[in-house]
């Protein structure tokens, strides 16, 4: 007998552990062979690689809240649309705290294994709109 396993519950599970700031449950859910297939520099793109920069955003935005607001399963793989939110209260990328909060969109492919962990990862997000928001780089008409 074969248990299914709900591929979306996992992914909706991982995103509520991350905004209540659990890295160490979050990564119960990612498995040791991962492979994470977006470019983050400075990271490993690994299982730790990824518990790291996840380390990292929590302690520069304490507050950070990880909302899907679509998911979609095909196969294996789930794809999420995500809202990301959060205040700048510790440094980042080399920016001191600013107290500015951000909101950004991202989308997450993951594939989720007859286990229920994470064993692969590819994403993108507004990374220019972060930047903007925290005051790193003018936006459209500032100077």
């Amino acid at each position: 007998m074969t248990i299914a396993i709900d591929r979306p519950a996992a992914i909706r599970r991982m995103y509520a552990l991350l905004s209540q700031g659990d890295v160490d449950g979050f990564g119960e859910l990612v498995a040791e062979d991962f492979v994470e297939h977006q470019e983050s520099p400075g990271f490993e793109r690994t299982r730790d690689g990824v518990l790291q920069l996840f380390r990292a955003y929590l302690a520069a935005f304490p507050d950070m809240r990880m909302e899907p607001e679509d998911v979609l399963q095909d196969g294996d793989n789930v794809v999420a649309r995500v809202r990301a939110t959060g205040t700048h209260r510790g440094d980042f990328m080399g920016m001191p705290p600013s107290g500015r909060a951000i909101d950004v969109q991202l989308i997450d492919i993951m594939r989720i294994g007859e286990d229920g962990r994470a064993h692969e990862h590819w994403g993108v997000f507004d990374a220019l709109g972060m930047l903007r928001q925290l005051g790193a780089i003018p936006g459209p008409g500032q100077t």
